[in-house]
């Protein structure tokens, strides 16, 4: 498969393309670096990308970043800014890559843990990741077996914990996450939110 692998120079995202590249052709995707860069709050952007990397058979985002604080601190701007990059940078993958993707390809994005067990200072990145788990679920009945469409959910990533100074020992390592994402990617689920 050709799996265009948006997020790919993050922790999680330089994991999976490890795991994936002995049996599949990566294009990796990031930022400011890779093979291409995009801006997920950006739908030209996303277009763009779709133009250049050609046919593909799946996408896979790791990518999408959040404001976080507490409630009474949050503004406006940063749920704005955490929807556009972590909810609807995703949602737009699939809209605007549906018509481009072939039969029989997927979307794996990427929610997180906060969507069902959220903690002080997440109410806007737990929101985020609760409205694309909804909108996987619905986006896979409109797909309707021509494409797949699921989540994976991680919770805190090991090397993420150590490089902020905290424990990493409730986290997971990105390499065992990765394989959490081989099985999503090379699988025939869709609509569904993963856990690992």
């Amino acid at each position: 498969m050709k799996i265009l692998l948006i997020g790919a120079t993050g922790t999680i995202g330089s994991a999976l393309a490890d795991a994936l590249e002995s049996r599949h052709e990566v294009v990796r995707v990031g930022h400011t670096s890779g093979d291409y860069q995009v801006d997920l709050a950006d739908q030209d952007s996303l277009r763009r990308l779709f133009g250049a990397a050609g046919d593909v058979d799946a996408v896979v985002c790791t990518a999408g970043i959040a404001r976080f604080g507490p409630l009474e601190e949050l503004s406006d701007e940063d749920f704005a800014f955490t929807l556009q990059h972590k909810l609807m940078g995703q949602v737009n993958l699939v809209r605007l890559g549906s018509s481009k993707l072939p039969p029989g390809a997927s979307f794996t994005l990427t929610s997180g843990s906060l969507s069902q067990r959220p903690s002080p200072g997440t109410a806007a990145v737990s929101m985020a990741s609760g409205a694309l788990e909804s909108f996987v679920r619905a986006a896979a009945l409109d797909l309707d077996g021509l494409q797949r469409v699921n989540v994976v959910s991680p919770s805190s990533v090991k090397e993420t914990l150590e490089v902020m100074g905290a424990d990493p020992g409730p986290g997971i390592a990105a390499a065992d996450l990765a394989e959490t994402y081989v099985k999503v990617i090379e699988g025939e689920m869709t609509g569904q939110i993963v856990e690992p």
